[in-house]
């Protein structure tokens, strides 16, 4: 069996073979990026030999040991207390390593016998040093706590999927992955999580030093308006802003206004038009809450249906309910649809290919923005290359994706067709010689095992 051991010193050489200066500054682009790398990868199989160590530690120093635990010889309470005091980390830190290590180290039966880790996948990939340990414990911890309600195999496909998935997603993005995937999990516990959240709904309004402050919180089926309406108008205002400073019409006296700040005002303008506005000018034309659900869960009653720009899911009654107010669109996918590709026809995207194309896409297909913040952009484009206004060349961008991909020679390209489509970007030869695809769109963030 090849240890970490075994493999670090490639890896030293080839970060000497990189950077042989001490500065960092020496380095060019590419080097940096290639470095950065070398060094999150050993720093990854360090730790998944060390989550083994620490598995070994807690073994060594179970309860039941006495004063003869390896840990309290060594001076202390607990395995935790010591790997954390050794390594300077917290006892939460230390107590992932060791829930790690102890799920993904070969078991020992009573027999004497060797059996395969508890999560074999997750083992798998912490060797192929593909997994920080932050994430195998966020997954672990995930499936160890809908095990006996979701079934032996059901947690074994939704281990090799997030194994495989997780690679590359920052621990934001996997969050958003792991609440997809214990839904999908275990369907039935979507409902009772929802009435739990909604007693925890509250929204608090005080006067401190002559200035309001508001703290709150919103289950997703109140907070999902809320959002979109606050991002559109937001959306709508950083648009201007670029206008304005494109054709040289800005004030440059006029103060600038962060995003957080935008959606204070956002919020003001909201409330105003409430009060009795009788024409509004709230830019929200084409902002929609749009909920997403199968068509057999929604005649089923069973599964649950997810909210664009959501991440958590809400159950099928949540969304017939939502699906009978105002201003929200559910999306029942198998189910018929308007026509989608308008070939040369016309130039701009209609609603309804909007509308499928953040099915397809979630929002930003490249950096996951939610769908208020971006537009529809042509891979093809319109007037240079004669493209159609087609899902097949439609993508969903936001701006600063949007530029990045044409200032730095990004590639995209679609596989397959409609709504189930996958979206891939390859990049240019100086970000990566090979031209790896990168896997984009709804694909990159949801969970479907």
């Amino acid at each position: 069996m090849t240890r970490t051991l075994d493999l670090l010193p490639g890896e030293v050489e080839a970060v000497r073979a990189t950077w042989s200066s001490p500065d960092a500054a020496s380095l060019s682009d590419s080097e940096l990026v290639a470095v950065n790398e070398r060094y999150c990868r050993m720093r990854r199989m360090l730790d998944a030999d060390q989550a083994q160590l620490a598995a070994e530690i807690a073994r060594r120093s179970r309860p039941e040991l006495g004063p003869e635990s390896l840990a309290k010889t060594q001076g202390f309470r607990n395995p935790t207390a010591l790997i954390a005091a050794t390594g300077g980390t917290s006892t939460v830190d230390a107590a992932r390593l060791v829930r790690v290590g102890e799920a993904t180290a070969p078991r020992q039966l009573l027999s004497g016998e060797k059996a395969p880790a508890r999560h074999p996948h997750v083992a798998a990939a912490l060797v192929r040093a593909t997994l920080t340990t932050a994430a195998a414990g966020a997954i672990i911890t995930m499936l160890d706590r809908v095990a006996l309600r979701a079934g032996l195999e059901p947690i074994d496909a939704a281990e090799r999927t997030l194994a495989e998935q997780a690679p590359g997603l920052s621990m934001d993005q996997l969050s958003r992955l792991l609440v997809r995937a214990e839904a999908w999990l275990d369907p039935d516990g979507v409902a009772p999580r929802e009435d739990e959240k909604r007693g925890l709904e509250q929204f608090i309004m005080r006067e401190v030093n002559g200035m309001f402050e508001f703290t709150g919180r919103l289950t997703p089926e109140h907070g999902a308006p809320v959002k979109v309406a606050i991002e559109a108008i937001v959306s709508d205002q950083m648009r201007a802003t670029r206008d304005a400073a494109r054709d040289g019409t800005a004030d440059p006296d006029a103060p600038r206004r962060s995003v957080v700040q935008m959606q204070a005002d956002a919020l003001v303008r909201l409330c105003e038009h409430a009060l009795g506005c009788t024409e509004t000018d709230l830019p929200l034309k084409g902002a929609t809450v749009v909920v997403r659900i199968d068509h057999a869960d929604l005649v089923g009653g069973s599964g649950y249906a997810t909210i664009d720009g959501v991440t958590a899911p809400v159950s099928v009654a949540t969304a017939r309910r939502m699906a009978a107010g105002g201003e929200i669109l559910s999306c029942v996918l198998g189910g018929d649809s308007q026509v989608l590709d308008w070939g040369r026809t016309r130039r701009l995207f209609t609603r309804a290919q909007r509308l499928a194309l953040v099915e397809r896409d979630g929002g930003c297909a490249m950096c996951g923005a939610p769908p208020g913040h971006v537009k529809v952009h042509h891979i093809r484009w319109w007037a240079r290359d004669a493209g159609p206004t087609d899902l097949q060349n439609g993508v969903l961008l936001c701006e600063s994706c949007h530029h990045r991909i044409h200032d730095n020679g990004w590639e995209i390209r679609i596989e397959g067709v409609g709504m189930k489509a996958r979206v891939w970007f390859i990049p240019p030869l100086h970000v990566d010689p090979v031209g790896t695809p990168r896997l984009g769109g709804r694909a990159r963030y949801d969970f479907a095992a």
